[in-house]
């Protein structure tokens, strides 16, 4: 049997060159898995945020959507009928007017709001834009 100081200085020679050179390529595979298995995680966790809010937004939205067109339908509905009935017609035709030019503004800021840049990734693409920086000699 050998003694404990025969292990130890076994354990203190140095490994061969080829070894200590595949063990450095192991370890820098491993991180670099690592560093591709946090990058996935934060895209998931991002997209699920963005959708959580989305879907949220949404549904907001629709309630919101679904008040303002029931109380625009009882005003109009009360200006129609305190109206003179001579002038009925031309109230319902500048009200329906109206309401049409309204839902053309909105459905325009709509459109220029989803085409900003920026995006649901943006954090993403700067942690990745960081990583390849860091990566260049």
């Amino acid at each position: 049997m050998k003694s404990e100081p025969d292990s130890q200085e076994r354990g203190e020679q140095e490994p061969a060159p080829a070894a200590g050179l595949l063990a450095s390529l192991r370890r820098l595979f491993v991180h670099g898995l690592e560093l591709v298995q946090i990058r996935v995680e934060q895209i998931s966790l991002e997209f699920e945020a963005e959708k959580l809010r989305l879907f949220s937004a949404l549904i907001q939205s629709l309630l919101a959507l679904l008040l303002a067109a029931a109380a625009l339908g009882m005003l109009s509905l009360c200006l129609l009928l305190m109206t003179p009935e001579t002038w009925r017609w031309l109230t319902a035709l500048v009200l329906g007017l109206l309401y049409l030019a309204l839902a053309w503004v909105c459905w325009r800021r709509a459109g220029r709001q989803l085409s900003q840049p920026g995006g649901a990734f943006a954090g993403t693409v700067a942690e990745l834009g960081r990583d390849r920086n860091a990566l260049e000699p």
